[in-house]
């Protein structure tokens, strides 16, 4: 019923969130959507983007992908049908409750090939012994992107567990004033051997930064 009267009027349900403060789940035209007041955090605006990044990827030779910021995990919808990967996919969000609603709102299942963490992502970083062929990171705050994801130890970080053949995507989302802060980043990656390409306006809002290692 919600899904067909949503094509009428968005049907909103709000819980609260220590990290997000108010979340959304919006029925929109058909579809579900998790927002916050400001943004959409998946299965909207958000996954039409990082698919545009994915399709820069070449991801027949990835082996295994890490997603930092999962949210919904509309991320994981759109690998799974797709782009048809198959392989392992480690989910990291900070979130409890955005967890729970991956799993309850939007039938997100972790199975043999899906690993989903409750962690910050420094922490899952510092802890993990594992190297990631794909790195997708996509954390915000509402619409902001938190200080220490433009650091460069967190992009130390990063690189660490990175694979020989490792491959980003950065969904910086980034204002004017934060171009510097942008820069920076891509002249870390640069002085580490990575090769990277900035895409402006994706869908008409966010910048995608996506990075490749060079190989030896």
């Amino acid at each position: 019923m919600k899904r067909l009267l949503s094509y009428l009027y968005p049907i909103t349900k709000k819980i609260k969130s220590k990290y997000s403060d108010t979340l959304e789940i919006t029925w929109y035209n058909g579809k579900k959507h998790l927002n916050t007041k400001n943004a959409n955090y998946s299965y909207g605006s958000l996954q039409h983007i990082l698919k545009i990044g994915l399709k820069q990827i070449h991801l027949k030779n990835v082996e295994n992908i890490l997603v930092l910021g999962l949210g919904g995990g509309s991320v994981i919808e759109t690998l799974r049908k797709d782009f048809d990967y198959k392989k392992q996919v480690y989910g990291v969000d900070i979130d409890p409750v955005i967890i729970d609603l991956a799993k309850e709102e939007f039938s997100l299942k972790t199975d043999q090939n899906l690993r989903i963490f409750c962690q910050d992502a420094v922490g899952f970083l510092d802890k993990t012994q594992l190297n990631f062929d794909l790195i997708i990171i996509d954390i915000f705050i509402d619409t902001e992107v938190p200080n220490f994801v433009l650091a460069d130890h967190f992009w130390a970080a990063i690189i660490k567990k990175a694979s020989a053949k490792n491959q980003i995507i950065f969904n910086a989302a980034l204002h004017q004033n934060n171009d510097q802060k942008l820069a920076g980043i891509i002249s870390f990656l640069n002085k580490n051997k990575y090769k990277t390409e900035t895409l402006n306006k994706v869908n008409g809002t966010n910048t995608l930064l996506i990075a490749q290692r060079n190989h030896l």
